[in-house]
C-alpha cells in the first residue's frame, strides 16, 4: 500500500496537469472527480484484495489516507455541480448565488460538522481514540450515529473516516466559495489590515516568485502538501499583491532554461550563507 506522502504528492501531479490541459474550472473539476474516484476504486480493491499488516497501517489508511482522497473527490465534485448552474459571470446575481452557496455549507457544517465529539478530537489532533474511530468493525451504535453508518461498504470504512474526509472538503469548499464572492475578502482575512501592509510587495520578477512557489509545492511543506498548487499561487498573490497570471506556462520555460534551472533558489541559498558569514 503507498504512504501518505506519496498519495499526497500523486494527487498534486494530477492536479498540477489538469490545471495546465484544461480549459476552465468546469473541466478541471469534471477530469479530477474522475481521477480521484478512479483512484478511490483502486485503492478499495487494493484493501479487499490484500489487505492490512497491522493495526498501524489500517490506522493510518483509514485517518489519513483514504480522507485525502475522498476529501478531494467530494470538494471537486462539488465544485463541478455548482459551477455548472452558476447562472452567470459576473454581477449581483452571481453573488447572490455563491452566497446563498456558502449558507448552505454553514448550514450543513453547523448540522453535521461542528459540535461532534469526533470533530473535536480530529481538530485537536489527537490519537487516543484512532483504534476506536480509524479501524473496521468497531463501529459503537451506542452514540447514536447518522443511520448512513447503515449504507457504508463495512469492509472498506470505519463511518469516521468518511467524516475526516467530509471536514477535510469542507475546508476547502469554504475557501473556493470565499473567493469567489469576494476576492477583497480573502485578501482582507489573510493581510488584516490593508494599511497596516501596504509597504508589503515582491520586488523581484514574477518568475522569481514562481519557482519559489513551485519550490514550496514540490517539496509539500505547506499544509503536509495537501494544498494544491492554485491556493497556494493565490496566497502569495494575495501577500505581495501581484497577478501571477499563467504560472504553469511559465514554470514549464523555467524546466527549458539553458543552464540552471532555480536561479532564483540558488540565489536565496547564496544570500543566505553569505549572510551567516557576517555573523562570525
Amino acid at each position: 500500500m503507498k504512504s501518505l506522502n506519496s498519495i499526497v504528492s500523486e494527487i498534486r501531479l494530477m492536479e498540477d496537469k489538469v490545471s495546465r490541459e484544461t480549459s476552465g474550472l468546469i473541466d478541471e473539476a469534471y477530469q479530477m472527480t474522475l481521477y480521484l474516484k478512479e483512484l478511490l476504486h483502486t485503492a478499495r480493491e487494493y484493501i479487499l484484495r490484500e489487505g492490512f499488516k497491522d493495526q498501524t497501517e489500517e490506522i493510518e489508511f483509514f485517518r489519513d489516507i483514504k480522507p485525502q482522497i475522498l476529501g478531494k473527490l467530494i470538494y471537486y465534485n462539488k465544485v463541478f455541480r455548482i459551477e455548472t448552474v452558476c447562472p452567470v459571470k459576473d454581477g449581483k446575481m452571481y453573488q447572490k448565488f455563491f452566497t446563498s452557496q456558502l449558507q448552505v455549507l454553514k448550514q450543513e457544517f453547523k448540522e453535521q460538522i461542528c459540535g461532534s465529539h469526533f470533530y473535536r478530537y480530529y481538530r485537536s489532533g489527537r490519537t487516543d481514540r484512532d483504534q476506536e474511530y480509524f479501524m473496521r468493525g468497531k463501529i459503537n451504535y451506542r452514540d447514536g450515529l447518522k443511520s448512513y453508518v447503515f449504507e457504508i461498504d463495512h469492509r472498506f470504512s470505519t463511518y469516521y473516516d468518511s467524516k475526516a474526509a467530509r471536514i477535510m472538503a469542507n475546508d476547502l469548499i469554504y475557501t473556493y466559495l470565499i473567493s469567489k464572492i469576494n476576492p477583497e475578502e480573502s485578501r482582507t482575512s489573510l493581510l488584516g489590515d490593508a494599511e497596516s501592509t501596504k509597504d508589503i510587495f515582491w520586488t523581484d520578477s514574477k518568475n522569481a516568485l514562481i519557482e519559489l512557489i513551485y519550490a514550496l509545492y514540490a517539496s509539500g511543506v505547506i499544509s503536509h502538501g495537501k494544498i494544491g498548487i492554485r491556493k497556494i499561487t493565490l496566497v502569495f498573490q494575495v501577500i505581495f499583491r501581484i497577478p501571477l497570471g499563467d504560472i504553469h506556462h511559465s514554470f514549464h520555460r523555467m524546466k527549458e532554461r539553458a543552464g540552471t534551472r532555480t536561479a532564483f533558489l540558488d540565489h536565496l541559498r547564496n544570500s543566505l550563507e553569505q549572510y551567516m558569514d557576517k555573523g562570525l
